[in-house]
Parts: structure tokens; sequence; C-alpha cells
């Protein structure tokens, strides 16, 4: 079958992949120059597969206020004349409730040990380099309550089989010593080792260039797609401004740009962008920069090593698309990334980055059908679209196969 993949992103190059692996005639179209310069290009690098938790959880509810009002908040709203926005906002506010909360995290706790196995197979088909470790995740939590809740939970989920364990603040510096400096600030932490940590965009681009010597994929880059030409219940052609590109199949994996596209075809996507940032310290000190991935949770800043660089990235802004607060936000990040590790490198020459995630109100993407019937979604990944891009792409792949899938699919239909 002839399958059009739309976006070069992490999550349309690994769809593209398991359909080639499926023996399918794949086409990737993509606007940018090259792959991975969107959500992909600079994340955090963690791939947090045990931490795939919904922002939606009855917990934010009682920090909405620090929200609107405290500009260094580290999840912040910026409120707009702008509907789409608000109508995110409500259904975000339906999704905290308790039951839904706990359902969502069993779901996505599915997709990403689906994830987890599909990522290793293709760096063992692949022997792709992006600066890949198994080196674990250091979550640490300066206050002792947030502690005590989180190693509670932690007991849960150990009993149910999860390899995780609590420390104290000096176990922690034990663990990861370059923690040194900020024991004092530390009440605790839960190590996770298991967990993995990547440059995306390097693994994305060795993909693409994998994609296309090994499995004869075609690439159209610096192509935007103006429309999916439909007849009758089906898609017959992207249409570019180089002409039309017709295929059997067609997966949207457009991150926020999936959201137009398929709204001139009557389909409405519940995707919203939420800001994030990050730095890139080149040459991070060896002797002070971690090697464990960590995360801050009070800051809600991760640290990610990529080799010899260090990987910064943080904040959540529902903001829309316009970064007025760009440099503000970027002087905080590196306020705040050195108050845990301040000799891990020059954090005046940090490369600095703002991305925008396409996120839906519970945090789940959307896999699958539309209502046309060779029409697919793979879009609305939010904060994780690294950790759950392979695990999305197996799914969809299972799903134009005819096969039964790995999840339940029902949980990431757009229409749920």
């Amino acid at each position: 079958m002839r399958v059009c993949v739309l976006g070069a992103g992490v999550v349309g190059l690994t769809t593209a992949w398991s359909l080639a692996r499926d023996g399918h005639d794949v086409t990737v179209v993509e606007a940018r120059g090259g792959a991975a310069l969107e959500a992909s290009f600079a994340n955090g690098g963690q791939l947090s597969y045990s931490y795939v938790a919904p922002l939606a959880d009855p917990a934010v509810l009682p920090k909405l206020p620090a929200w609107l009002l405290q500009r260094d908040s580290a999840l912040r709203f910026v409120p707009r004349f702008d509907a789409q926005q608000w109508r995110w906002c409500a259904a975000f506010l339906l999704a905290c409730r308790s039951h839904r909360a706990r359902q969502t995290a069993l779901e996505m706790l599915s997709l990403g040990a689906l994830s987890k196995a599909a990522l290793h197979e293709i760096v063992e088909r692949e022997s792709i380099a992006f600066d890949y470790v198994r080196n674990g995740k250091l979550v640490v939590y300066r206050d002792s309550h947030d502690f005590e809740r989180a190693r509670h939970k932690m007991e849960r989920l150990v009993a149910a089989g999860s390899d995780q364990r609590a420390l104290d603040g000096s176990q922690c510096a034990m663990l990861e010593p370059a923690l040194a400096h900020a024991q004092p600030l530390i009440a605790g932490g839960i190590h996770t080792p298991s967990e993995e940590a990547g440059d995306c965009q390097r693994f994305s681009v060795a993909l693409a260039d994998a994609l296309r010597a090994r499995h004869r994929v075609t690439f159209h880059y610096d192509t935007r797609v103006r429309e999916l030409v439909r007849k009758g219940p089906h898609i017959v052609a992207a249409r570019t401004a180089s002409g039309d590109i017709e295929a059997d199949a067609f997966v949207v994996a457009l991150g926020l740009g999936s959201v137009p596209l398929v709204a001139a075809l009557g389909v409405r996507l519940p995707i919203y962008p939420l800001t994030g940032y990050s730095l890139t310290i080149d040459d991070a000190d060896p002797r002070h920069a971690p090697r464990v991935s960590v995360t801050d949770l009070h800051r809600k800043v991760v640290f990610a090593p990529l080799g010899e660089r260090l990987r910064i990235a943080g904040m959540v802004e529902i903001a829309g698309l316009p970064d007025v607060q760009r440099a503000a936000r970027i002087e905080l990040l590196k306020r705040q990334a050195q108050e845990i590790f301040p000799a891990a490198g020059d954090y005046a020459n940090a490369q600095a980055w703002c991305g925008h995630r396409p996120a839906t109100p519970d945090s789940k993407p959307l896999i699958g059908r539309t209502p046309y019937g060779n029409l697919w979604l793979n879009t609305g990944h939010g904060a994780l679209g690294f950790t759950l891009a392979c695990g999305s792409a197996r799914v969809i792949a299972d799903m134009i196969a005819g096969r039964p899938a790995s999840v339940d699919i029902a949980a990431y239909a757009y229409d749920r």
C-alpha cells in the first residue's frame, strides 16, 4: 500500500519506520527543510516511560491562582481572546477529575511500555547514534510532604512490580555526586533505574537517513500541504504547491499543523500549544554536570546528559503561539538550573530554544481513524512526543494493517 505520512518530526518518522517495516511504500511530506525542526528539535531529552502521568490532575486545581498571578511560575496561564484556548482549558478542567486522571495515567503507562520496547527495536535494527543512554532517572523533591506522598505512591507501584526506590537527600547526592551543592535543598528523591535519555533531533535525523537509505522511503522537504483532497469518504491526495501527492492512505503527524489541515475536512482536534523552553550546554563539566537524568519537581525542570552536552528543559505556558515572554523565561530557566547544578557548564553561552508542544486537554495523543476511511491521525503528544512516539507509531501501523493493537485504541480516538 502507498502511505503518505505528513510530518517529519519524531512522531512522523517513527510512523514511517513502522509502516515501512510492514512493507508499505512510504512517502514523508514536511514543510520545513529537514527532519525534527519543530517540537522535536531541542526537547528535554528524557525518555520517561514511568512518568507519563497527565498534566490534568486534581492536584493542579489548588495551584491555579499561582498560574495566573505568579510571573515566575513553572506552570503559567496567559489568558487571550482566543476561543480555542478557552475551550481547551474547559476540557482540561473536566479531565482533572480523579477517576478520569487515574484511568488516563494507566492508559499512558501502557503506551509508554509499548513505546520503550518499540524504541529498543529501532535502536537494535538501525544502529543509529543519538547520545542514547540507559542512565536512570532521579526525581528530587524539595518539600518533605511532597516527597512522602511520592514515596507512598512509589510503594504501591513497587508492590505491582515497578523498579523504583526512595532516597533521602544524602543518598541522592551519593547516587548523583553533582547534586552535592544542592543537597541541603533536597528532602528526598525517587530513583527509577530503567529510564533513558537521548537527543530527539539527532535520533530523528538519523532515522530519516536510515529510512531513505535502507527502507526506500521518499522524502519531500520544503513542501507544505495546502489541503487534503477528498473524493467521497476518502482522501485521494495531499495538495502542495508542487502538485498533488497521491496515496492509498494518509497519516497526519503534523503536531500543531494537524489542527487547521483536518479542520477543513470537518475534523476538529482538541489540540492547543503548550510552550516550553530549553537550554543546551555544550562541553558540560563532567565533574559538576549530572550523569543521571534529574528532575527538579519543585521547579518542573529536567536535566538530561546528552554525550558531552547537558540539556535543561522546563516550564509549561498555556499562552498560544506568541513568544513575548521568551527572553525573561529563558533567564528564569537559567537561574533555576543554577540552583541545582551551578557549575555544570557555561550557562551564559547555552543554546536557548522555545518550542510549542501540541497538547490535548487530557494529555493523551490522538491515534487512529477519522471519519474518512483512509485518513489517520497520530498527533497531539504534548511534552511526551519523544517518549511515546515509537509506541504510537506501532499502534497506528497495527491499525492500518488490521492487526489487533497492543493498547486500547478507543482511549486515543480523536472523538473520545
